[in-house]
């Protein structure tokens, strides 16, 4: 039995269906297209979607690179530009991707979408700062190297999937899950006969595990939701976890906010632990010790590995039952 009802989704491979992909110099010069906002086109052919790539995501950020041309270079002449913090705090702003893709290729693909989807990184290494990076991502082209993961074809697959898509995303992105995943990849591919045996945690089980007054469901939406929605393009993903207004209008996006997402995460994380039944400390900080990228990032950042010291105050909390806990940490 499947614990998640989804399939695998390669959109469009780099190679094989290259002759759809369009630089924007090439939108504007032999397709004649204009801008029409949300990093969208249009043309006397129709409208264009950007193509995105495994580079342009982070965890729970669709937004984390633009792709820049450095006309320099002939051996690599796209280079990943990291979003930068202003740019983030900007609902509008969007990446710059390196190709747009005809905008009826994605429909035939992409039937079952609601104006949004969940994607990972299958471009990957053990060694690397984080293994697997998922991400609720557009509607949108992809790339071999960012898959997608969409409902299979049952009754009811879809509306469970608009409904509850965010869980995955979460359990992809927990440290926990994480620490198993760079147990089982060997090379750079994250390939999908990996990812369907990696252990996930079923979605009735989010419902029946409780801290205090909130299931593990509840603290999931919260954070993700906030996490996710950072731009207007997520919009039709806010709209799916509920998140409107007494007139049924989607609320404003959530404010980046780095320290605000660190926090956010390591709650996440510290829920996931519970998940999976990992409530001694020691193990805890054995988990995150396997992540050696991480602390030292975060300790010329902070002075200290805080998301793991962020981490064990919330695994302290949730067993207290106090899920409104903001640990002076």
């Amino acid at each position: 039995r499947r614990a998640w009802p989804v399939r695998y989704n390669r959109m469009f491979d780099m190679t094989n269906d290259s002759g759809l992909f369009r630089t924007r110099e090439e939108l504007e010069e032999r397709e004649g297209a204009y801008p029409i906002g949300g990093n969208r086109f249009n043309s006397p052919s129709g409208e264009w979607l950007p193509l995105y790539q495994g580079r342009m995501i982070w965890q729970f950020d669709h937004r984390a690179n633009s792709v820049r041309i450095n006309p320099q270079s002939t051996h690599n002449p796209y280079l990943s530009e990291e979003v930068s913090a202003g740019q983030h705090a900007d609902p509008d702003f969007l990446p710059q991707p390196q190709y747009y893709v005809p905008a009826e290729n994605v429909e035939m693909a992409f039937p079952q979408s609601n104006g949004w989807a969940l994607g990972f990184r299958g471009i990957t290494n053990p060694t690397n700062m984080r293994t697997m990076i998922a991400a609720i991502v557009p509607r949108a082209g992809f790339g071999n190297s960012l898959p997608i993961l969409l409902p299979i074809a049952e009754d009811g697959a879809v509306q469970a999937y608009q409904k509850e898509a965010y869980l995955l995303a979460a359990n992809l992105n927990a440290l926990a899950f994480d620490f198993v995943t760079r147990q089982k990849v060997q090379g750079q591919n994250l390939n999908w006969f990996i990812i369907e045996q990696l252990p996930v945690i079923s979605p009735d089980r989010f419902a029946s595990v409780r801290f205090g007054a909130k299931t593990a469901r509840d603290l999931v939406r919260e954070a993700v939701l906030e996490l996710a929605y950072t731009a207007h393009d997520m919009a039709p993903f806010a709209r799916d976890l509920g998140y409107v207004d007494e007139s049924g209008d989607v609320r404003p996006s959530f404010v980046w906010d780095e320290d605000r997402r660190l926090r956010l995460r390591a709650q996440l994380d510290a829920v996931f632990f519970h998940l999976y039944g990992i409530t001694d400390r020691d193990d805890a900080r054995y988990v995150y010790s396997t992540f050696p990228i991480v602390e030292q990032q975060e300790t010329a950042d902070y002075g200290r590995y805080l998301s793991r010291d962020l981490c064990l105050a919330y695994m302290n909390a949730l067993a207290a039952g106090d899920v409104d806990a903001e640990p002076a940490v």
